[in-house]
């Protein structure tokens, strides 16, 4: 079995991140879906993030037909919990290149192989989150 996993903060879940959670899913048997805890999205993404609390990106997430499991993880990265249950597959969107991601030196390590798909669709959560400012 081919165990294939993503992660990331999914804000505002729109179009463009259920494209690369399907295209994702395709790469294996199964898609487990690493998500930041309120704290780190905070801490990356600034004051006034996330818009959408854990319990509802979960719910979201988790009622997709694509994704077969949602993990949560509190630190800024994915390292630990990639290390701990190592998916086979590790994907990131487009906007990330390989030697960027510090997780990818944790899939490396034991065997596991990073995929960066390329988008298709033209929308973030920050342009959402703007174009809503403007009106």
């Amino acid at each position: 079995m081919i165990r294939v996993a993503t992660g990331g903060c999914f804000d505002i879940l729109h179009a463009g991140h259920v494209d690369i959670l399907r295209r994702a899913r395709e790469l294996g048997d199964c898609l487990e879906v690493y998500l930041n805890i309120n704290g780190s999205v905070a801490r990356l993404k600034g004051i006034g993030r996330p818009i959408i609390p854990i319990e509802q990106r979960i719910f979201i997430l988790e009622a997709l037909r694509c994704v077969d499991m949602v993990r949560v993880f509190s630190e800024d990265t994915p390292c630990k919990i990639i290390a701990k249950i190592q998916p086979d597959i590790w994907v990131k969107g487009g906007d990330y290149k390989i030697e960027d991601l510090p997780e990818a030196k944790v899939v490396q390590s034991y065997g596991g192989e990073v995929v960066i798909l390329p988008f298709r669709i033209d929308i973030s959560t920050s342009k959402i989150i703007e174009k809503i400012k403007a009106l």
